[in-house]
């Protein structure tokens, strides 16, 4: 591609897409490049409550990220559909080359985000998409009138165990420790919902069964005691859905920026160890991953790289 645009912005999740309508609205030759769907994590997400601003009335992921797209666009922000296997981020034009094509701009704002951690037991993958998941809101209809399991105990974990009451029969909330990380408020509707038990100082070890996940092996975390939960002879199956947090997406940029446990650093304008490369949302060493943070971070980006490209 012979064009050099003002600035590429990876991720078209809320960081992104907020990133590309400040700069297109300033007038910035601008390109979104997205791997999969637009919203990230968020397009996953069933209900949104905390968002400034939204439907009262009820809003989810993909309703609001709808919207965040259509305003992108509506201020000439390019898209494309890519996945970048290597960056060149040192020279004055930043060179991004994916399976579809190469990309040149003044400057990159990254809002690749994160992904979730896996539950860290044996034969994991083999029964992922088979019985694991990590999203309530795409997999629990599956789960009609079955048990489940959610493996975690913050506040994404206990809303989506809340959630899945909605499908299962029962839910079950295993969880390393004792007590519930989450916050207070979630912590109270989830001991009021009769559908949700839980299994404190426990960890998943083994999954296991035929095509689909029937069985499974817990370790108490305190006496080492191993119990085998089996599927209820009549279902055959149940879920288990992990949320133990996330990884962040950041391999493409290893050795060449300032990270801290794989995440960003940048100071509170957005820029990372590298002049004109900026960072955005759940990518970035920050102390609160959510949507409206996430936004934050993709206007600022786009205002100081608007700032950059003006000054070079």
């Amino acid at each position: 591609m012979s064009k050099v645009y003002d600035v590429i912005i990876l991720g078209g999740g809320p960081a992104g897409l907020t990133a590309g309508l400040y700069a297109g609205r300033s007038r910035l030759s601008t390109l979104i490049i997205e791997k999969g769907q637009d919203g990230g994590q968020i397009a996953i997400t069933d209900e949104i409550e905390n968002y400034p601003g939204q439907m009262v009335e009820g809003e989810s992921g993909p309703s609001l990220i709808a919207r965040m797209t259509e305003q992108a666009k509506k201020f000439g922000a390019e898209r494309c559909s890519d996945v970048i296997k290597s960056v060149d981020l040192s020279g004055d034009v930043k060179k991004l080359v994916g399976t579809k094509g190469e990309y040149e701009a003044k400057c990159v704002i990254i809002a690749t985000g994160a992904f979730p951690k896996p539950i860290g037991c044996e034969n994991e993958g083999k029964f992922t998409g088979k019985g694991i998941s990590f999203c309530a809101t795409c997999d629990a209809a599956f789960f009609e009138d079955f048990e489940v399991y959610v493996v975690g105990g913050g506040d994404s974990a206990v809303e989506e165990a809340m959630y899945l009451t909605k499908f299962a029969r029962k839910v079950t909330i295993i969880h390393r420790r004792d007590e519930l990380r989450a916050a207070k408020s979630i912590q109270e509707k989830a001991f009021a919902n009769p559908k949700i038990a839980f299994m404190w100082d426990s960890v998943v070890v083994k999954v296991d069964g035929d095509e689909l996940l029937s069985t499974m092996t817990v370790k108490n975390t305190k006496t080492g005691e191993l119990t085998e939960v089996k599927a209820d002879e009549d279902d055959g199956l149940f879920g288990l859905f992990g949320f133990i947090g996330y990884n962040p997406n950041s391999q493409l940029f290893e050795g060449m920026l300032d990270m801290e446990h794989g995440y960003i650093k940048t100071d509170d304008n957005m820029h990372t160890s590298i002049p004109g490369v900026f960072a955005a949302g759940d990518i970035r060493v920050k102390s609160l991953r959510q949507v409206v943070t996430a936004a934050a971070d993709g206007a600022i980006a786009a205002m100081q790289a608007e700032h950059y490209v003006s000054n070079h």
